[in-house]
């Protein structure tokens, strides 16, 4: 074998390792996929049903039925308010487990397992990639099990919904995966300790959903809050997976989505691989 395949080879024996390690402490802990699962589940049962926005206009004896319809199709762009928000439980789901890609250097580094792992000749690069195609798979998972779970407490999906369209919230999912999974780690590339990490996960978590529209149309927000959502790739993401389920799918804004969280992807892998070889060290 020549030595430009042995290089390949050994990138992807390290990166498959890696990753499996990362799943590995992921699956034979179903404590943690029962609680990441749990959390939006509980959001959809009590924001969702019991809080139920639509109920203002639809359930209102003062505003007729079909008018009733009409306004949830201007300020959601679907009649059922549980439906807009459950898709929006996809992005929940993704954002909470990316933010914790970070936390995983941080405690590599405090139990001495980076140390083992940056004396083998597998590159710095691939050890960062590895955690983001991990935190890619997992969020992948748990986003398909949240949507199934929508599914049976009533998520109904768009008349120009097909099987295929899976496959395009796959990709969303992927892309904006990347693109966080590399933000958190790049934050904690140099961090020894959990709590800073922690306190920037608690610092971004909450602006990055609210700040979005995963709960509510950005059209209906302050202008300042306006500006912010239009670049938070949150806002990107939710908006092309309902398009794909949810909505009568525009195509132009699907491509205007995926072209966001396509160069938000690129953006950050690669700037979280170009800094790791610079800065990750023991």
């Amino acid at each position: 074998m020549s030595q430009p395949n042995e290089q390949c080879a050994t990138r992807l024996h390290g990166l498959w390792a890696l990753t499996n390690r990362e799943l590995k402490k992921w699956y034979k802990e179903p404590i943690l996929l029962f609680m990441s699962i749990i959390q939006p589940v509980i959001w959809m049962g009590l924001f969702g049903k019991a809080m139920n926005i639509g109920a203002i206009f639809t359930g209102n004896p003062g505003i007729p039925p079909e008018a009733a319809k009409q306004i949830m199709l201007q300020i959601f762009k679907t009649s059922d308010y549980f439906s807009y928000m459950a898709v929006g439980m996809v992005s929940f789901v993704v954002l909470f487990t990316t933010m914790f890609s970070g936390m995983s250097i941080v405690w590599d580094r405090r139990l001495g397992f980076l140390n083992k792992v940056l004396s083998t000749p597998v590159s710095r690069g691939t050890i960062i990639f590895s955690k983001v195609l991990s935190a890619t798979l997992r969020s992948i998972v748990q986003a398909s099990i949240v949507i199934l779970i929508a599914l049976v407490f009533g998520l109904q999906l768009g008349s120009t919904f097909n099987p295929v369209n899976i496959l395009g919230v796959f990709s969303a999912i992927f892309l904006i995966c990347l693109g966080l999974s590399s933000l958190f780690l790049l934050i904690a590339i140099r961090s020894t300790r959990w709590e800073t990490q922690m306190a920037v996960v608690n610092l971004l978590n909450l602006p990055l959903m609210f700040a979005s529209n995963t709960f509510f149309p950005t059209s209906m927000m302050p202008d300042w809050i306006k500006a912010i959502a239009q670049i938070n790739p949150v806002t990107y993401t939710t908006d092309a997976v309902r398009q794909l389920l949810l909505y009568n799918m525009d195509a132009t804004q699907l491509m205007i989505d995926f072209a966001y969280l396509g160069i938000f992807a690129a953006v950050f892998t690669s700037i979280g691989i170009v800094l790791s070889w610079r800065y990750l060290s023991r």
